[in-house]
């Protein structure tokens, strides 16, 4: 059954993060993917999804996500929970039905925000992985990477470059650093790979740069 949650803070705390090759001593069991709510016009999107659902269930690694079973977010979702997995969404109650939640998830946590969404999926997770999206994937990618680099979080943030969908982002964030308006220790945060088992290794592998703390979390 759903239940509502009110959240009323966006800082969440430092996990250690155990970093070793062998996916069977890792102990990363929460991974929160952000990916699109339509299945664009490329099968391999939808493919990819359905892998990396795959990847976790097998790797008892629950899913965190956005709680929606359209688009990707469907594919992902299923996929999870036909290979015996674990599945949370997270939703805010005006996308109930847009977003069609009406999966049997292992839990659904109703929200009042968008920001309280992404708050709680933050909360919930030891990493994040991002698969093909649109305005509200990049959103939900460029937050958790901006509570990176003001040292809210330590956890590995990584990009799923199928098809190589995110080679112009990639590209944008290499200019922004040439510009001196990004620091390379912030874009050397961004885990890049195109095949699923190889990203989820590095992210397993993960060193977080030393990064001055700049808000405390009363202040946020």
């Amino acid at each position: 059954m759903p239940h509502k949650e009110s959240v009323h803070t966006s800082y969440f705390y430092k996990k250690n993060v155990y970093c070793k090759v062998l996916l069977s001593d890792l102990t990363m069991r929460n991974i929160c993917v952000f990916c699109a709510s339509s299945l664009g016009d490329n099968e391999i999107y939808a493919q990819t999804a359905r892998t990396v659902g795959k990847m976790l269930a097998e790797n008892g690694i629950q899913l965190i996500y956005g709680g929606g079973n359209v688009g990707l977010m469907g594919q992902l979702a299923q996929t999870v929970l036909a290979h015996g997995g674990q599945v949370t969404g997270v939703i805010p109650e005006f996308l109930i039905r847009k977003e069609d939640a009406s999966l049997t998830l292992t839990e659904l946590i109703v929200v009042d925000t968008m920001h309280a969404r992404k708050t709680r999926m933050a909360e919930l997770s030891d990493g994040f992985m991002t698969l093909p999206g649109g305005f509200g994937t990049m959103d939900e990618l460029c937050e958790i990477l901006t509570w990176a680099q003001l040292g809210l979080h330590d956890k590995p943030i990584g990009i799923l470059n199928v098809n190589y969908y995110y080679n112009p982002l990639l590209q944008l964030f290499d200019h922004m650093v040439q510009e001196k308006l990004l620091r390379k220790e912030n874009r050397d945060m961004i885990l890049v790979d195109t095949n699923p088992l190889t990203l989820l290794k590095k992210m397993y592998q993960y060193h977080p740069p030393v990064v001055e703390q700049w808000l405390r979390k009363e202040q946020v």
